[in-house]
């Protein structure tokens, strides 16, 4: 399988750069369907192209690269972004976004393979997705590769998906697990099933089984800060999982009807 990629930078030297490390990536094979100078050029041309990859720089003139992804996050869930830029600083912010990699200039070919083979696992696992008629809860499971072994994680023992910079924390009962993915794919593939309770955090449904107030550390402040609110507590397992104000509602409805 093969990707389309899309290079999105202000400086024609830089996206030279990058088409010229494409051409050289044997694997995954990839095509340059379409390149931009700015985000609104990109917006323009993603309504035409077949596009699987953006590689966006994040200093542009107007809307810059992570108001792009923002807004390409909410209306094209199923795309790989891969920030490719000279400033470091801004890698937690895009961590938030979901973005499935953050490269910094100059970029070497090895490290940009390996973030394309990131993006080629996403795309396969949304052709998997369309492609089979829907599940059963019970039909479901997780692939995690961990240390060259692959497990598959039935759905039904997962407890909750949380975000921890570059991967995901899949808890069950018995033990956690690290998925090498985003929060955002997690959600679209299972929303049925999970519901956002924070902007970090994917909560069983069924296993929703009390509100009550909480204090502890602020998951939105990068510092560790202190935070007075609510938080939700499951059958399985004793922790306590903070509630953003936004979701709020949403869970106490989940919880009246459990």
């Amino acid at each position: 399988m093969s990707l389309n990629v899309m290079v999105v930078d202000d400086e024609h030297l830089a996206r030279s750069r990058i088409k010229t490390l494409l051409a050289d990536c044997p694997e995954p094979p990839c095509l340059l369907e379409a390149e931009a100078s700015d985000a609104m050029e990109a917006m323009a041309k993603l309504r035409s192209a077949s596009v699987d990859v953006v590689l966006l720089d994040i200093h542009m003139p107007g809307a810059d690269g992570l108001q792009l992804a923002r807004e390409l996050r909410r209306i094209r869930p199923e795309l790989a972004i891969i920030f490719v830029t000279a400033h470091a600083e801004h890698a937690v912010d895009a961590f938030d976004l979901d973005v499935t990699d953050y490269l910094t200039k100059p970029v070497r070919a090895e490290r940009l393979q390996k973030a394309l083979q990131k993006a080629l696992l996403k795309k396969e696992q949304f052709a998997q997705i369309s492609s089979r008629p829907s599940a059963d809860l019970a039909q479901k499971f997780i692939i995690i590769q961990d240390r060259g072994r692959t497990e598959r994680i039935p759905l039904p023992d997962v407890l909750y998906f949380k975000a921890e910079l570059k991967y995901v924390t899949v808890r069950t009962a018995q033990r956690s697990y690290i998925l090498d993915g985003s929060l955002a794919d997690l959600e679209t593939q299972y929303g049925e099933d999970f519901l956002r309770i924070h902007r970090n955090t994917l909560v069983a449904r069924r296993e929703m089984r009390a509100l009550e107030r909480f204090h502890g550390v602020d998951d939105d402040d990068p510092q560790g800060g202190s935070v007075e609110g609510w938080a939700v507590r499951l059958r399985a397992c004793d922790d306590a999982l903070q509630v953003s104000r936004r979701q709020l509602a949403s869970v106490r409805a989940v919880i009246a009807q459990a």
